[in-house]
C-alpha cells in the first residue's frame, strides 16, 4: 500500500511517498481502507523534531482518520465490511500511522459515521472539534465577552460556533486577512480584528467599551500572547492551547503582578489528558450529529491527494489556510 513516511527530520520534502506492507488485523482489530486523513500544525512540528518526544524514524504521521472498513480481525465486535468509521488514533495513545491508504486499530476505538456525512468533515472533527468542545467546558463562555486568536483556522473557527453556542455574550475573532475575518464574522463572531496590524489590542479593547475581553482563547503565540494578556478583563481567564504555545512565553514580572493584582486566570490547556473512550465516543457522535445537521459548519482547507502531503504540510505552514487540510488517499 502507499503511506508517507519520514525517514529523517527536516522540511515538507522530507515527506515521502512509500510503498510499505498492508497492515493484516489481529483478533479484535479492524482494518480501515482511509477515505481522508487530517493533517495537523504538531506534525509540521513533529516533522522538524520540534515537537515534544523526539519521534522514531521511519514514521508515517497522522492521528486521525475517517473510511470504511475493508477487514475484520477475529473477535471484531458489532462491526461489518465497509462501514463508514472514523478513528480519533490520538484518543487511544496512537500518535502515527494516519498518512497511508490503510491502517489496523482495535476495534474499540472505532466511532460510527452518519450515512450523509463526508468523511474529509469527520477527519477535521477530531482533534479540532473535541479541542473545540472541552476548551469552552474548561472556561465557560456563557454570558461572557470572548477573545479567539486564529479564529478561522481548524479549532478556531469551530471554537466560535461552539463558544457562540455555549451562550458567548459578544465574540471577538481575531485573524491574519480581511477573508479571514470575514469567515469568522460569518461563523457567528460579532466583531473582527486583525492581529497582524499595529494597534490591534486597541481595536479589542474599543470593541469591549474599554472593559477587556472576560475569556481568550488563545493558539496564536508569540506577541499575540503577551498583547492578549495586557487586554484582559479583571477576573479573566486566558487559556493558551495549541503547538505554538508550547514555547516559553517569556512573562515578565510585571506581567505576572498584573494577573495577581487583577485577580486573573492564566491557564493551560492539553486535550489529551481529558479524554476518556467513553467521551470520545460521546463527543465525536455529538459533533458528527451536528455537523450532517448543518447546525456545524466545518471549513475545508484544501484536499491534497495523498502523495501530495508535503504540499499540504507546505500549504499549513504557510498560514493562508482556513479551516482543515485533509489528505486523501
Amino acid at each position: 500500500m502507499k503511506a508517507i513516511q519520514i525517514n529523517r527530520f527536516g522540511g515538507p520534502d522530507v515527506l515521502v511517498p512509500t510503498e510499505v506492507a498492508k497492515p493484516i488485523p489481529r483478533p479484535g482489530e479492524v482494518l480501515i481502507r482511509v477515505r481522508a486523513a487530517g493533517v495537523n500544525f504538531f506534525e509540521t512540528l513533529q516533522r522538524q523534531d520540534r515537537y515534544g518526544a523526539t519521534p522514531v524514524l521511519p514514521m508515517i504521521p497522522g492521528v486521525e482518520i475517517a473510511g470504511t472498513i475493508a477487514a475484520l480481525g477475529e473477535g471484531a465486535p458489532d462491526l461489518q465490511l465497509g462501514d463508514r468509521v472514523a478513528v480519533p488514533l490520538f484518543a487511544a495513545g496512537i500518535f502515527s500511522g494516519g498518512y497511508a491508504e490503510y491502517v489496523a486499530v482495535d476495534a474499540a476505538h472505532v466511532v460510527a459515521l452518519p450515512p450523509a456525512l463526508p468523511f474529509e468533515t469527520a477527519a477535521a472533527l477530531m482533534v479540532q472539534g473535541l479541542t473545540a468542545q472541552h476548551l469552552v467546558r474548561q472556561a465557560q463562555p456563557a454570558g461572557k465577552t470572548v477573545l479567539i486568536t486564529a479564529a478561522a483556522g481548524g479549532v478556531g473557527s469551530l471554537l466560535v460556533q461552539t463558544a457562540k453556542h455555549a451562550g458567548a455574550k459578544r465574540i471577538i475573532a481575531t485573524a491574519s486577512s480581511q477573508d479571514k475575518l470575514a469567515l469568522a464574522r460569518d461563523l457567528g463572531a460579532d466583531e473582527s480584528v486583525n492581529y497582524t496590524q499595529p494597534h490591534w489590542g486597541a481595536q479589542v479593547q474599543a470593541a469591549t467599551g474599554g472593559a477587556g475581553p472576560d475569556i481568550v482563547y488563545e493558539s496564536a503565540g508569540g506577541d499575540v500572547t503577551a498583547t492578549s494578556l495586557k487586554l484582559l478583563a479583571p477576573l479573566g481567564r486566558i487559556i493558551l492551547f495549541g503547538a505554538l504555545n508550547t514555547r516559553d512565553p517569556g512573562l515578565s514580572m510585571a506581567q505576572l503582578q498584573n494577573l495577581i493584582f487583577n485577580n486573573q486566570s492564566l491557564a493551560g490547556f492539553s486535550l489529551l489528558p481529558l479524554l476518556t473512550p467513553v467521551g470520545v465516543k460521546a463527543d465525536l457522535a455529538t459533533l458528527f450529529g451536528l455537523a450532517e445537521r448543518g447546525e456545524l459548519t466545518v471549513l475545508s482547507g484544501g484536499r491534497f491527494p495523498l502523495e501530495q502531503a508535503a504540499a499540504a504540510h507546505e500549504a499549513l505552514e504557510s498560514r493562508r489556510s482556513t479551516g482543515k487540510i485533509v489528505l486523501v488517499p
